[in-house]
């Protein structure tokens, strides 16, 4: 099956589509990718993506939703134009939309127990319109109604693509929150520990961005941090975060490091009169000593290699951080192992859509919390005859 994955993470930037083959095997599923495409939010788009993350109406929230739609859309299209492809050539896709609230921690409400909840827009009735492909989207919500967390939901992606019978790996995602998932020697999910680490692009992209008055949206390549020398006592601050020292299973988003941390951050920098290459070596080493966080939860257990990927693995100055953080362990990037780091979470949203509609389940319990593997996603139809021709493509 031809499956194209779309990915827009909390840095809402843009939307990542990759186009993958997947062939059923014996042995697993075999992933291919064919293509991979990038479209940019403009900026102003951008901040009204991130404003309603905070503060959006529900007249706003309800039109970026269809907005959205429109963009993923657009980025599904992109993608199978660049593989030299027709949409009708392409069996289905998998939204993970934009996230523009989480809350994965149980409030009890109305004397009905623990509510968890999580949004993501992208109207997915608007990409199978737009395409007239099958699409799956709102994965997160299954996991969650089934008591976990609803996130990280890559891990048993990361498993089926990097799990090795002799290394034990730590995989790492540096979106605009960090995450990491530990893969014991061995093959399958069994032992596999997964959580959000903290920050990682959203703190960086936030601080740059109000510092410059809107000339920076990024650190480019890291190329600020890497003028500046991480601030030993602002460092130890940002290191006792309690975050950092809740156990897994945890995850987290902007609610938790969006910008009220920007703006406690910009009170240090100006009452310890830190230049803008200090405060962001710092942020970008914290960003790396919060992924180390990682060690203390699998128990003693080896890490022979780190791979990097996401947005953040363009940014030196983390990657030279998490070099040191992990010596002797070498770090290396998704693409040292011929996988785009930028690609690999859209590929992962294709690779989960496809196990909804073969009725596998897609989260791993052990990592959300959940009481039991789930089937995620809703399925929006192509068009008539949809679950016909996907029987016959499945076999």
């Amino acid at each position: 099956m031809k499956v194209v994955g779309l990915m827009s993470g909390t840095s809402g930037d843009g939307v990542d589509a990759a186009l993958i083959d997947i062939v059923k095997k014996t042995s697993g599923l075999q992933v291919q990718m064919l293509a991979f495409h990038s479209l940019p939010y403009p900026r102003s788009l951008q901040q009204r993506v991130l404003t309603a993350s905070v503060s959006g109406t529900v007249s706003e929230l309800c039109h970026l939703n269809a907005l959205l739609g429109e963009w993923f859309a657009n980025a599904a299209l992109g993608v199978i134009r660049e593989a030299g492809l027709q949409p009708k050539q392409v069996d289905l896709i998998g939204s993970h939309g934009q996230t523009v609230h989480h809350l994965p921690h149980g409030t009890k409400d109305a004397g009905v127990g623990a509510i968890r909840s999580t949004l993501q827009l992208a109207e997915p009735a608007v990409i199978a319109e737009r395409t007239g492909i099958t699409t799956v989207a709102n994965f997160r919500p299954r996991d969650m109604a089934a008591g976990g967390q609803g996130a990280p939901l890559t891990p048993g992606v990361h498993a089926l693509l990097f799990r090795h019978p002799r290394r034990a790996r730590l995989v790492v995602n540096l979106g605009g929150i960090s995450n990491v998932t530990y893969l014991p020697r061995g093959k399958g999910v069994g032992g596999v520990i997964a959580f959000d680490t903290g920050p990682a692009n959203m703190v960086l992209d936030g601080l740059i961005y109000r510092i410059t008055k809107g000339r920076m949206s990024m650190d480019r390549d890291g190329r600020v941090a890497a003028r500046g020398r991480p601030d030993g006592r602002l460092l130890a601050k940002l290191l006792a975060h309690p975050y950092l020292s809740k156990q897994p299973p945890k995850s987290t988003g902007r609610e938790v490091f969006g910008a009220p941390m920007v703006e406690e951050l910009l009170a240090v920098q100006e009452a310890r009169q830190l230049s803008m290459e200090d405060l962001l070596a710092t942020c970008s080493r914290w960003t790396a000593e919060a992924v180390g966080t990682a060690r203390r939860w699998i128990h003693g257990g080896a890490i022979d290699e780190v791979f990097v990927g996401g947005g953040g693995v363009r940014n030196r100055a983390i990657m030279t951080h998490l070099a040191d953080v992990f010596s002797p362990a070498p770090v290396t990037t998704f693409d040292a192992q011929g996988w785009d780091s930028k690609a690999l979470e859209a590929v992962a949203f294709g690779i989960l859509g496809y196990q909804t509609i073969m009725e596998q389940c897609g989260n791993v319990p052990a990592v959300t919390g959940a009481t039991h593997p789930a089937l995620l996603g809703c399925i929006v139809p192509g068009g008539p005859g949809w679950l016909s021709r996907l029987k016959r493509r499945s076999g």
